[in-house]
């Protein structure tokens, strides 16, 4: 996506020059590119995305916020983080022989970030298929990977018609932001480049009518007095001057500004990544995974709840007292499962077994969770943002699930 950015005219040339230079003192000019988005000194010494890099775009059609979100598994939290604030994807897997092999074989984190992406609510994919330079274009390559990843995408879920498929080289910027050129290409391929795939991609329907809810994702200090928010608004709208109330602390807080896109703006609406600048608050009263909110429809603040779960692989059968850690938006928070309500059928839903004793692999069930500390939530069918959830234990997403009842704390 660097070499992307570049050819859209959003790196600088003096800028590229700069990565170039510096990439290859460190032996490692094929990550120029990547240096566009891995910005910390550790991602590019160890020539991985560690955290959620946000940069903006515009095409022809579009103005696209993107998000990119680290492939290693080591920080899938990170990954889950950015894929909740998603509307759509882009999922890049590499042609080299091995390389595809090894992120779709079973535990691969092609097929969790597929199911993770599906899960948190993503409908539009475009698989690029990088590298196919150094598969000299091979048509047969090709077909085989979008063969094997198509079948694994309808099975979790995705439409045929929701997903498309680009043959591309990020590193020499083959067929990115126009059609393709290469001889060994284009006789077998015509169709669009990366970004009109892009653009060809839907927006949802944003919830403006709802109460308004705002998820904290970072916290900074800003100029002046107050302290300022980082986070996507995921319904509602709300304009300076506005009292807000941040839960689950529950205090109040007036709207100095709001910035998107470094731009100065009086409001915001649903889906806009926005910066706030709060005043009249204590700034330890905020955390990551804070939720600004409408104070007379506020956000409902639990410890336990029921939810409707999908089991993914667990290494180990899930019981009632069984750890996990419970991932929504930016939220990461540790907890148990309490109680097993009823297993169900898969395509029905109909109960099939109350009181189950485990719950194992691809099973779909109601259970409890209990959070160790509150947390925000809503219904699914009140604000699917805060309504739907992964759970993870020693280091794999063994669920996903949505929210059906919320306990009074």
């Amino acid at each position: 996506m660097g070499h992307l950015l570049y050819l859209l005219g959003e790196v600088t040339k003096k800028a590229m020059h700069k990565f170039r230079t510096e990439s290859e003192k460190l032996g490692k000019s094929s990550f120029v590119y990547a240096w566009v988005l891995d910005e910390t000194g550790e991602e590019r010494h160890r020539g991985i995305t560690m955290d959620i890099a946000s940069r903006r775009f515009e095409t022809s059609k579009r103005i696209v916020n993107l998000l990119d979100a680290p492939g290693h598994r080591d920080f899938i939290p990170n990954m889950i983080t950015g894929t909740a604030q998603a509307d759509v994807a882009v999922m890049v897997v590499g042609a080299t022989m091995g390389e595809f092999e090894s992120g779709f074989e079973s535990g691969g984190q092609t097929r969790e970030h597929a199911m993770l992406a599906r899960s948190l609510g993503v409908k539009q994919m475009v698989v690029t298929i990088n590298k196919m330079d150094m598969v000299n274009w091979s048509k047969e390559r090709f077909d085989a990977i979008v063969g094997k990843l198509g079948a694994f995408l309808k099975q979790t879920g995705f439409k045929d018609s929701d997903v498309s498929y680009v043959p591309c080289s990020g590193l020499n910027g083959e067929n990115l932001i126009t059609k393709a050129t290469i001889p060994e290409l284009i006789k077998w391929y015509n169709g669009p480049s990366l970004i009109e795939e892009i653009d060809k991609m839907e927006p949802p329907l944003r919830p403006v009518d709802k109460p308004f809810r705002c998820c904290v994702s970072d916290i900074f200090k800003g100029q002046g007095v107050g302290v300022s928010i980082a986070g996507r608004i995921e319904q509602g709208h709300t304009q300076n001057g506005n009292f807000v109330l941040v839960a689950p602390a529950m205090e109040f807080a007036i709207i100095k500004s709001v910035t998107i896109s470094n731009e100065d703006r009086t409001w915001g609406v649903a889906g806009d990544h926005v910066i706030i600048s709060l005043v009249n608050i204590d700034p330890n009263k905020l955390t990551i995974g804070s939720v600004l909110c409408d104070p007379e429809k506020p956000v409902k603040v639990c410890t336990r709840f029921r939810a409707r779960v999908i089991v993914f692989s667990p290494e180990y059968p899930i019981t009632p007292g069984f750890p996990v850690v419970l991932h929504y938006l930016s939220v990461e928070e540790v907890g148990t499962v309490t109680k097993l309500v009823s297993q169900l059928n898969k395509s029905t839903g109909e109960v099939i077994k109350k009181r189950p004793k485990c719950l194992t692999k691809q099973m779909t069930a109601i259970l409890e969770i209990e959070a160790s500390r509150p947390v925000c939530l809503e219904l699914y069918s009140d604000c699917r943002e805060l309504g739907r959830f992964m759970l993870r234990n020693s280091g794999s997403t063994i669920a996903a699930g949505v929210v059906t009842l919320i306990y009074a704390s």
